[in-house]
């Protein structure tokens, strides 16, 4: 192979991504087997096997117990806003979908859980130290849409009204209300974006396929340079994308 030269199986996967992307491999349609690749392509087994794990690792095809291999249905990415705290008394995912007219559903269950040294570090807090975990699904016209796991410190919120967030006089409002209440003005929101493999669990909460890739966003409110609260939002990557929309001061 000379310098600059794809790998056999690189431009066996292109070919055939070239195929289902301009429809002569429509979704549904099973992939050419492992054999007719090799005939083909005049390649190895192995070669045949590493190009079809490569359309696989890209979401293009899908595995089907005891039939082969078949093109997925390409999703279209739908859009989750993200923008400047609004007034509103309500959460994001709440603001969101009620500015799109959707009418999305999600669970939650909270539980008080030791904090861990990632997320302790996070709040600033000791590792032993006690928070609330609530861990939410969040659901468009029934499917799964965004995971989220918070956390808030129990020295900030326990045995106040707005202790457990899905619960209470002001339960389902957003965090800044929330905090509001118990006299903890929040001022500031920080969000960092990143891209990772799914896991095993949260790829089969979302109905991916193993390997998929999720925007990864983590989220900490502030007050007066303290963070009250901190969370792990994912998302599905091949479904959906982050768009932000920030004023300009």
């Amino acid at each position: 192979m000379t310098i600059g030269e794809q790998p056999a199986y690189l431009r066996v996967a292109d070919d055939l991504r070239k195929q289902i992307v301009n429809g002569g491999l429509p979704p549904h349609t099973r992939l050419p087997s492992q054999a007719r690749i090799r005939e083909e392509y005049g390649v190895s087994d192995t070669v045949a096997l590493e190009a079809r794990k490569v359309l696989m690792a890209e979401g293009l095809v899908e595995g089907r117990s005891g039939s082969g291999t078949y093109v997925r249905e390409r999703p279209v990415p739908r859009r989750i806003s993200r923008s400047g705290y609004r007034t509103t008394g309500s959460t994001p995912f709440r603001q969101e979908q009620a500015e799109s007219g959707a009418r999305g559903t999600w669970e939650s269950r909270s539980e008080q859980v030791e904090a861990g040294p990632e997320i302790a570090e996070r709040l600033a807090i000791k590792p032993e130290d006690r928070v609330m975990r609530t861990k939410y699904v969040f659901r468009d016209a029934g499917e799964a849409m965004m995971l989220s796991t918070s956390w808030e410190p129990l020295a900030i919120t326990g045995r106040t009204p707005v202790m457990l967030p899905e619960e209470g006089p002001l339960g389902g409002c957003g965090v800044v209300e929330r905090m509001a209440a118990i006299d903890v003005i929040v001022d500031n929101v920080a969000e960092e974006v990143g891209a990772r493999p799914g896991l095993a669990e949260e790829l089969l909460a979302l109905g991916g396929v193993p390997g998929h890739a999720v925007l990864a966003i983590e989220r900490t409110y502030f007050a007066s340079g303290r963070p009250v609260e901190t969370a792990d939002v994912v998302v599905p990557a091949d479904r959906y994308r982050i768009a932000y929309h920030l004023p300009v001061k």
